[in-house]
């Protein structure tokens, strides 16, 4: 089974949502240049000789039209590959905040201290949907 999702938003990128067979190998096309990743969720996979353990990550480097991938385990595992056209710009990253600049991080990691920005669980923040489930009421 595959989901996909396309995006044309600021840059052009794709989501693919993959159960794998036990024994079964899938050779996706991607377009050469962009920025490809796999991110297994379930059971494992092989992709180049290397087995990517359930929760890991691999990059692929951006040359090349397609990426293989093969379910070597017993049950059926699941993965997801996306990628997107490079846009181009610094990242700077710091503990689970990627920014533009340095200054940006500074700005960021202050704007989580005050509770501002919307982070989860900043002070006085409640999500809808977080209430809803709490109350039981999500699904009704």
């Amino acid at each position: 089974a595959v989901v996909s999702t396309q995006s044309t938003g600021r840059t052009p990128s794709s989501y693919l949502d993959f159960e794998l067979q036990a024994g079964a190998t899938m050779t996706q096309p991607v377009c050469d240049g962009w920025t490809t990743f796999l991110y297994t969720l379930d059971g494992e996979v092989t992709s180049g000789g290397q087995v990517i353990p359930a929760h890991h990550t691999v990059v692929f480097e951006q040359s090349g039209d397609a990426v293989t991938f093969t379910n070597n385990g017993p049950a059926i595992s699941r993965l997801v590959l996306i990628s997107g056209k490079p846009i181009g710009e610094p990242v700077v990253q710091h503990g689970p905040f990627v920014m533009n600049t340095e200054r940006e991080i500074e700005q960021t990691i202050e704007d989580y201290r005050q509770h501002k920005n919307g982070f989860e669980n900043a002070k006085n923040w409640q999500s809808d949907i977080g209430q809803k489930f709490l109350r039981g009421t999500l699904w009704k």
